[in-house]
């Protein structure tokens, strides 16, 4: 390895030595024509010995110095020394920047400025080609400042010793940046060609899926349940050959809409109305439209995809939060209230036949239980609140090994209910129907008064009367309010704020400085001063005539 290293390093060279090559320097620098010319002699010279490999720098540098050498004789008009000087000042940009350009052409400005070339030389050269000859003067201009730069980046470089190979270098440099552009291009248009492949796959599965549910009602009823088709089989293949190279661009193309997020054109031709999708608190996926992508999801499942699927499904949410209540929300959160589902095996029963738990799996993406990752999607489900979020949040904690208890679960669903403003269904919260709740929100004490006040209120009465009751209703809460916060720091705000716009615990005006909220007078309890009970609740009732004592508050009183 070493041998094969030192002989890359190692240079044919035309002149003699470090000497002879010194001396055709500086004839080629000297104002004195004859030695310029024996200079000139010696690289033709050298040019023989090494036609392959001669340095473009000392090339350039003869041509521009014969010019000068010419001009200096007389013996030239001034025609022809503008073409002379024309001639050697397009072929040292040319062959200079030759060696910068990549596999694809870019400006010679660009490059110009890459090699710190006056860009009037390239505009000098460009005119010499194509437009008209410029004046003898701005040759002479253009060919002293090509030799200056010359001498600056090539010959000066050279009085170290070694030949210096920054050009090839430099050259390298900006092969690499060029095939670092082409690569990203490579790598986007392959991610375009990936992205035209999967979209082309799942129309032709629509396609397909549309052809099996047309017909009869009878027929379309029995394409629901029956397996896919045996021309179908190739393409759920060809997209699963396709899951296992890009499943996450898959997963995001099926998430766009007109694929698991459908239009209204797409279900009218299925027959799915809206109304027969469940509330948007508790979002399902229509039966029809479920079994329609049943064959993909059931060919695509793995715990991996599920994951995967699952994570898609809630970052998509979280985009969404701008508009919760809108049809893309609705689907996307149907589809994990039907992953989850899927997932929650708590309410089988071992008594059930073979045919009813056949008929009971039919209409379910995956059967087996799959260990998912609660703690993220609990993080998920919080970071992407919607309307559907207390549902999700109690199908996670449903389905979860080890379940939190009750009042965990109150604690963790209740300022999600708050939040997105939604209702606590009644069959989920039995024990807040006979507990009285603390009232959290201006609506909660509206509808406590609303409750307390129902008895009383007419059963008829003219829209005019029911403004003004409202009207009065309104002025009763507002004195009710100021009466319960009589000598507490809180006060009633009758300012119409967007309170969705603040998180919870925070009103308009409050500092960041938790101290705000602390009392002004307060006392600490300790531990140790604090009475521990020793006998049970069930004991203490037992004794006739004892009662059980009053628990002293804990913490700060």
């Amino acid at each position: 390895m070493e041998k094969k290293g030192s002989e890359k390093n190692c240079h044919v060279l035309p002149w003699l030595n470090k000497a002879e090559w010194d001396q055709v320097r500086d004839y080629l620098y000297s104002m004195d024509s004859s030695l310029q010319r024996f200079a000139l002699d010696r690289i033709w010279a050298w040019r023989t010995r090494c036609a392959d490999s001669f340095p473009v720098a000392v090339e350039c540098t003869a041509y521009l110095v014969r010019c000068q050498v010419g001009d200096r004789s007389g013996q030239l008009t001034g025609d022809d020394l503008i073409l002379m000087y024309g001639t050697a000042l397009v072929r040292f940009l040319n062959v200079i920047m030759e060696r910068q350009q990549g596999r694809r052409a870019r400006p010679l400005r660009r490059l110009a400025g890459n090699l710190n070339i006056p860009e009037w030389l390239v505009d000098l050269s460009h005119e010499i080609t194509h437009g008209k000859l410029p004046s003898l003067k701005w040759c002479r201009k253009g060919c002293k400042v090509a030799l200056e730069w010359l001498q600056q980046e090539y010959w000066s470089r050279q009085l170290g010793g070694a030949p210096d190979e920054r050009w090839d270098l430099q050259s390298h440099g900006e092969d690499e940046d060029v095939k670092r552009q082409e690569d990203e291009l490579v790598a986007r248009q392959k991610e375009v060609d990936a992205y035209r492949k999967a979209r082309e796959l799942l129309i032709s599965y629509e396609k397909d899926q549309h052809q099996a549910f047309d017909g009869s009602p009878e027929d379309k009823e029995k394409s629901l349940w029956q397996a896919p088709l045996a021309d179908m089989s190739w393409l759920l293949g060809e997209i699963k050959q396709f899951a296992l190279e890009s499943s996450e661009l898959l997963v995001d193309v099926l998430l766009k809409d007109g694929f698991l997020v459908p239009t209204m054109e797409q279900l009218e031709a299925l027959g799915c109305a809206t109304s027969d999708s469940a509330s948007p608190t508790e979002p399902r996926v229509p039966q029809t439209f479920l079994h329609f992508w049943l064959p993909l999801l059931k060919m695509l499942n793995s715990p991996s995809f599920i994951h995967l699927f699952l994570e898609k499904l809630f970052v998509e949410l979280k985009l969404l939060s701008k508009e919760p209540d809108g049809h893309r929300c609705f689907y996307i959160s149907a589809w994990i209230s039907e992953v989850l589902l899927c997932n929650n095996n708590k309410f089988e029963y071992h008594f059930e036949t073979k045919l009813q738990k056949k008929a009971k799996t039919q209409d379910r993406i995956f059967i087996n239980r799959i260990q998912l990752r609660w703690q993220q999607l609990l993080s998920a489900c919080l970071d992407a609140p919607c309307i559907s979020t207390p549902h999700l949040i109690q199908l996670i904690l449903d389905d979860m090994e080890h379940t939190p208890p009750q009042e965990t679960r109150e604690k963790l669903v209740q300022p999600c209910s708050i939040y997105t403003q939604t209702e606590r269904s009644e069959a989920s919260t039995p024990l807040q129907q006979k507990q009285r709740q603390p009232i959290y929100t201006v609506g909660m004490l509206l509808d406590e008064l609303q409750h307390s006040r129902q008895d009383a209120r007419p059963l008829h009465s003219s829209p005019m009367d029911s403004e003004r009751s409202e009207e009065r209703k309104w002025a009763d809460v507002q004195a009710e309010r100021a009466l319960a916060l009589r000598g507490s720091p809180w006060q009633v705000c009758t300012d119409n704020v967007s309170w969705k716009n603040y998180a919870i615990g925070k009103v308009p005006g409050q500092s960041d400085d938790p101290s705000c909220l602390m009392v002004d007078s307060y006392s600490i309890m300790t531990v140790s001063d604090q009475p521990v009970e020793l006998e049970s609740s069930t004991t203490r009732s037992s004794i006739p005539g004892a009662s059980a004592p009053a628990r002293p508050a804990e913490g700060l009183r």
